[in-house]
């Protein structure tokens, strides 16, 4: 089994983050997005990967050979956005004849059972109900569990069910000829070359799809997903925060703070994550992110996302108030 996984967009809808560097990289619960990903599938028993890398690729590049040395990594580069099936398209020199692939897009963490989803017979997409499936691919099931059809951000939706990201494809060659011909005769959805549309002609060739749920979904693409993914992934993890002491400091978990942060006279808590040699000083912070080496000082910030390197300087204020009094700074 052969894990591909497509992180060469550009991110937009997270900038101005993404400008300096890509969103599978953005830090979730003490670690990035594409981290959280990489580490389930190894857990899952995967070695051999691909990564679809473009827009600020090269640091993906690193970040997976400094901290994964033990996989089998391959890159391969989409240099225009033309959609996940372009990118899957690109890596079939990497996919063996009879090669089993899973594709797992790079900006998507699911909880689920992914090792016993490995070591079933066939074709499976993973699944979740969703209130509005117009925003996602979404699947037409049976009774069975069996997929009738696959349609990508339908205008009216048959199904609530969307597509979370995650393809467990037996019949890899099948899939990259049908990319190939779409790829031939230009055949878009939305603009872009999508997997979805390769799959439903795949159904329709009578391959057999099934699904498979999972507990949790994050589509790690907009800040508020962000922030709610920190907050539910950092109670989930648990880190002990009996480990974190700092001058005149409450600690209200869950907290993960990485190594090398000074902070004083603040209060951190609850649902923060932040990035190694942080500072900050007289900070009130709950719900958010703050990225590596950011400083923070007189400042109250509640699901803000700071990234690295940035630096806050809010107001510092002596008041005597007297009776009857109202000061509004806003």
């Amino acid at each position: 089994m052969k894990a591909i996984i497509p992180v060469a967009g550009i991110g937009t809808r997270l900038r101005p983050h993404t400008h300096t560097q890509p969103k599978a990289l953005i830090p979730i619960a003490g670690k990035p997005i594409l981290a959280h990903i990489t580490e389930n599938l190894i857990e899952a028993g995967i070695k051999d990967f691909v990564f679809v890398i473009g827009y600020l690729g090269d640091k993906i590049e690193q970040y997976i050979l400094q901290n994964y040395p033990d996989i089998n990594a391959q890159f391969v580069i989409q240099t225009t956005g033309k959609g996940v099936g372009h990118a899957i398209w690109l890596a079939k020199s990497c996919i063996l004849a009879d090669e089993e692939i899973l594709i797992v897009f790079g900006d998507t963490i699911i909880e689920g059972n992914l090792k016993e989803i490995c070591k079933q017979e066939g074709n499976y997409l993973g699944v979740k109900k969703v209130e509005d499936p117009r925003l996602f691919g979404v699947a037409e099931i049976d009774k069975e569990g069996k997929i009738l059809r696959v349609i990508e951000k339908p205008t009216i939706p048959k199904s609530n069910m969307a597509l979370v990201g995650v393809y467990k494809i037996k019949d890899s060659q099948l899939l990259l000829s049908f990319l190939d011909n779409n790829l031939a005769q230009n055949l878009k959805t939305h603009g872009e070359f999508t997997l979805t549309d390769a799959i439903m002609q795949m159904i329709d060739k009578g391959k057999e799809f099934f699904t498979f749920g999972v507990s949790n979904w994050f589509d790690c693409g907009k800040k508020e997903v962000l922030l709610e993914t920190n907050s539910l992934l950092l109670k989930k993890l648990n880190y002990n925060t009996a480990q974190y002491v700092f001058e005149n400091t409450i600690i209200i978990p869950p907290v993960f703070i990485g190594e090398g942060c000074k902070i004083s006279n603040s209060i951190i808590g609850p649902n923060v994550s932040i990035g190694e040699n942080a500072i900050l000083n007289y900070a009130t912070i709950y719900d958010s992110i703050i990225g590596p080496y950011a400083q923070i000082e007189f400042a109250i910030l509640h699901r803000s996302l700071i990234g690295n390197d940035a630096l806050l300087k809010g107001m510092s204020q002596s008041l005597n108030i007297g009776d009857s009094t109202e000061i509004n700074f806003g």
